[in-house]
């Protein structure tokens, strides 16, 4: 029983991923965070909004205002009706018309973009709206979900979540977008297990690690900014994934598992089944699935779609490529790269502008 929506979040459930997604005998845990209401990010949402408003940066009944691609946006709509604060979400055209009509429903205010900058691409474009929507009302304020430290607290409950469900994690598998449940997780894990390994999956040409920004269909992972909140010390590995692998495995899960995702769940179930089958047989590969299927049916689960966008057809690789140094070569399929470092500090100006903390 649940005497609020936000009493819902939290607590969701580890499903074990096996054969025939698997090679036999092998497989992996997954967390299904879209068994919350809008998926992993509620729980960011709500913590970033409290957090504000116990310091003082958010008062009450003032506007919230933030860029998202979507998951975001649903969980400050949640956090909107809890607290009692009007929200403001800029997105892109590439949000899906389901999505946005949905964030309409729960009173969100939506505004969208229609132009990708020419060096920050869409995220950048986004958050220059959001300046704009800051400068003209004085008391909004911007979670920063890609600088706000909060926004890697928030996931600490649930890696104690996963320590009570599987005791034992010898790898992390998560994608990486703004960098928070990457982080907010693995630092705890690591806490508890000093030799976890922790691969980080990515999207091709998202610049998180090093690689150079170009079109990029998929949402959720991937970025043509370097986040603050990247915890670039803490990853053992990084994969990059394009979209029509994500979309097979996005597709097999459904097949085989019953239980899927989008773009961000097909990524990193590619590099879990993948690891799942090269690591010793004891491991215990923990895997987070940051959402469900429900927002995708336009566009991973649509044929007329996914044949437009030539992301149907063979299936991947059984292995990826690899390279030794995370820009060593431009890459544009599954690819793996077991070095790490923070990308050169030339390339981390997020847009030439910082809206962390931004209370106005």
């Amino acid at each position: 029983m649940a005497a609020t929506p936000a009493a819902l979040v939290g607590d969701t459930p580890v499903l074990w991923v096996g054969e025939p997604f698997t090679a036999a005998g092998r497989g992996f845990w997954a967390k299904l965070e879209g068994h919350n209401p809008g998926g992993i990010k509620d729980r960011t949402a709500l913590y970033m909004v409290a957090a504000a408003r116990e310091r003082g940066d958010l008062r009450p009944g003032a506007r919230i205002v933030e860029s998202t691609s979507g998951t975001l946006g649903l969980g400050l709509a949640l956090a909107g009706i809890t607290f009692g604060h009007p929200v403001s979400l800029v997105t892109d055209a590439g949000l899906e018309p389901q999505l946005a009509g949905l964030l309409r429903a729960h009173g969100a205010e939506v505004h969208t973009v229609t132009t990708p900058h020419p060096r920050g691409g869409w995220q950048r474009a986004r958050r220059e709206r959001v300046a704009e929507l800051l400068a003209a009302d004085p008391d909004a304020w911007c979670p920063d979900q890609y600088h706000n430290p909060d926004n890697v607290l928030a996931y600490r409950p649930l890696a104690h979540e996963l320590l009570a469900q599987l005791g034992r994690i010898d790898t992390l598998v998560v994608s990486v977008g703004t960098g928070g449940h990457s982080a907010g997780i693995g630092r705890v894990l690591r806490a508890f297990f000093p030799a976890l390994r922790v691969v980080g999956v990515d999207s091709c040409a998202s610049t998180l690690f090093g690689q150079p920004a170009g079109t990029r269909l998929m949402r959720g992972l991937g970025s043509s900014i370097h986040p603050h909140n990247v915890a670039y010390d803490m990853f053992d590995e990084v994969h990059w994934v394009a979209a029509p692998e994500a979309v097979w495995a996005a597709r097999a899960l459904a097949r085989t598992r019953y239980a899927t995702g989008g773009w961000s769940v097909g990524a990193v179930a590619l590099v879990a089944r993948f690891l799942a089958r090269t690591s010793p047989a004891e491991d215990r590969i923990a895997a987070v699935f940051p959402d469900g299927p429900h927002r995708y049916l336009s566009t991973v689960f649509d044929d007329e779609y996914c044949r437009a966008n030539q992301l149907l057809g063979a299936p991947p690789a059984d292995d990826p490529d690899e390279i030794t140094h995370c820009d060593q070569a431009v890459v544009t399929r599954w690819t793996r790269c077991p070095t790490v470092t923070r990308p050169r500090p030339a390339t981390t100006v997020a847009g030439g502008f910082d809206l962390a903390g931004a209370a106005r």
